[in-house]
């Protein structure tokens, strides 16, 4: 399914916010306002103001909120959980064409926070994959140990490894291996 540049980016940064929480083999990668920085850098987020200890407080609870939404048991849980995270974020769709863009629409008011900024335009993200029935395109790394999570925007859904240079290579290794002996 093709969700559109927009949505893909935001569904994207969903996964580099969650993808920050202290794991099991991880340090959190939200420790300090460098760390909010470099994700900001990396995610080419437009219309940030400079940021405080606020937005990283605020991004870190956005954190733990996405991350319910991937582990929500059923559909209609993440569905709650959606409404809630967009309307906390006071939605407010509007039509930009900046930097070089083509028209496109923005979710977040005007001159709002960092955190409320994710919020609205990851929230309407995810509020598109779960409209279009696809909510098992939102899951977590399937090599054992990883608790990352992905969005899988594959035509055929096949995508099962948070990163396949890292996790999927790992593993394909490790499978090429245990044939070789067995072989």
């Amino acid at each position: 399914m093709d969700f559109g540049h927009d949505t893909a980016h935001a569904l994207a940064t969903v996964t580099d916010i969650v993808n920050t929480a202290p794991g099991p083999s991880a340090v959190d990668g939200l420790r300090n306002l460098a760390d909010l920085e470099l994700l900001v850098a990396r995610r080419e987020i437009s219309d940030v103001g400079v940021l405080a200890k606020d937005d990283l407080i605020g991004v870190r609870l956005l954190r733990d909120r996405l991350l319910e939404i991937f582990a929500a048991p059923d559909d209609a849980t993440a569905v709650r959980l959606v409404n809630e995270l967009v309307a906390d974020a006071r939605t407010t769709p509007r039509l930009t064409d900046h930097d070089q863009w083509p028209l496109h629409i923005h979710y977040y008011a005007p001159g709002v926070r960092l955190p409320e900024h994710l919020a609205a335009d990851c929230g309407m993200a995810l509020a598109f994959v779960l409209a279009a029935g696809e909510r098992q395109r939102l899951a977590t790394c399937a090599a054992p140990g990883c608790s990352r999570v992905l969005v899988d925007l594959s035509r055929n859904r096949s995508k099962r490894y948070c990163d396949s240079r890292t996790c999927g290579n790992r593993l394909h290794v490790a499978a090429y291996r245990a044939r070789q002996r067995t072989g």
